[in-house]
């Protein structure tokens, strides 16, 4: 059964950085693309990140580019979202998906002085 479980959210202030984890299992983790979405309250969920099975490509969200770093350790089967200089519009909840209908809890990110 697979099973896919965030953690990392919290408080943070504007300009500071949190590292979000993706811990899978069920599956074989190393053979798909894994995801990061997120959804502030009254918005719709919307793509953060990409990283491709291998991690050798990845594809970020061009309003958060720059900030954000999506990466994998297969070995952990673990995906991860860096996010630096963070931001009060980046406040939300954080969802890890492996495109094929399989969703984490969510892990909530706050940014607030």
């Amino acid at each position: 059964q697979v099973h896919i479980a965030e953690s990392g959210g919290g408080l943070v202030q504007p300009g500071g950085s949190l590292r979000l984890s993706c811990a899978a299992s069920g599956f074989t983790f190393s053979m798909f693309p894994m995801g990061w979405y997120r959804q502030a309250p009254g918005s719709q969920r919307e793509l953060v990140a990409i990283i491709a099975a291998t991690g050798n490509t990845t594809y970020i969200k061009p309003g958060v580019l720059g900030r954000f770093t999506i990466s994998r350790d297969n070995a952990q089967n673990t995906a991860y979202l860096q996010m630096h200089n963070l931001r009060p519009e980046d406040t939300a909840v954080y969802y890890c998906t492996d495109f094929r209908q399989h969703w984490g809890q969510g892990t909530q990110v706050t940014v607030s002085s």
